[in-house]
């Protein structure tokens, strides 16, 4: 058993795209059988949990937000105008900081969110598990905004806040908006940035989710046991 499970990346060589999905799912049904509905739900279980847990891991390294150009924190946009004008007037470094110390911020926080998404994972039920693995490409990822995007709000929030108070995020956007604040006839901002940062660090993390998903849905190389070659050679077949 052990060689042929060895031989089945290399049955992958030569095949591609749609082809590939259904020369594998056809290859997988005749290794392994239709899988049970025990082992559809442990292998949908088992591909989240791996994907919302290097989701997680990826976004609380260093440079997880602030070098990942889809969900790097900005400027909120009711502070762009801000941004510019700063680094018009010499205080370009000062914007920097901002940045930066944002997402520093949500890096330091993202962390936070891994037991939040195994304990909505092992809340599903054999439902939940059909509907995702039959259902849109981001099923899963829609699943987990439903479920844990209150949680995650709640839990993030104090952790957002003390992690832009650590790495003087508030000082910088306070320090910011208030030099803006100054400048004649220029309309006030907020200098609160908690509350969008925790947003912007949700929403970056549910991107991430997304694409974890869409690679194990369509990428053969992403099913690394053989549950999930077989629950999702299944799910190969059934979505023809």
């Amino acid at each position: 058993m052990k060689k042929i499970l060895l031989l089945i990346p290399f049955l992958f060589i030569g095949l591609s795209g749609c082809d590939t999905l259904n020369q594998v799912a056809q290859n997988t049904v005749q290794q392994y059988g239709n899988p049970t509905s025990l082992e559809i739900s442990n292998g949908l279980k088992q591909a989240l949990e791996l994907g919302t847990g290097k989701s997680s891991d990826q976004l609380s390294a260093v440079d997880g937000f602030f070098k990942n150009a889809a969900i790097k924190i900005l400027f909120p946009p009711e502070a762009q105008k801000v941004e510019s004008t700063l680094r018009s007037i010499g205080l370009g470094k000062l914007a920097d900081n901002v940045i930066l110390s944002l997402n520093r911020a949500a890096e330091d926080a993202a962390g936070q969110a891994k037991p939040i998404f195994v304990n909505a994972i092992k809340q599903m039920t054999i439902q939940d598990v059909t509907n995702i693995l039959l259902g849109s490409q981001d099923a899963a990822t829609q699943y987990f905004r439903r479920t844990t995007t209150q949680q995650l709000s709640s839990n993030f929030k104090p952790v957002i806040q003390a992690s832009l108070n650590k790495v003087g995020a508030t000082k910088y956007y306070s320090d910011a908006a208030a030099a803006y604040n100054k400048i004649p006839l220029v309309t006030k901002v907020n200098p609160n940035i908690s509350d969008y940062v925790t947003q912007k660090a949700i929403d970056g993390l549910f991107t991430v989710i997304a694409g974890e998903e869409l690679n194990i849905r369509q990428n053969l190389s992403a099913r690394t046991t053989p549950l999930l070659q077989k629950v999702f050679g299944y799910y190969d077949r059934k979505k023809k």
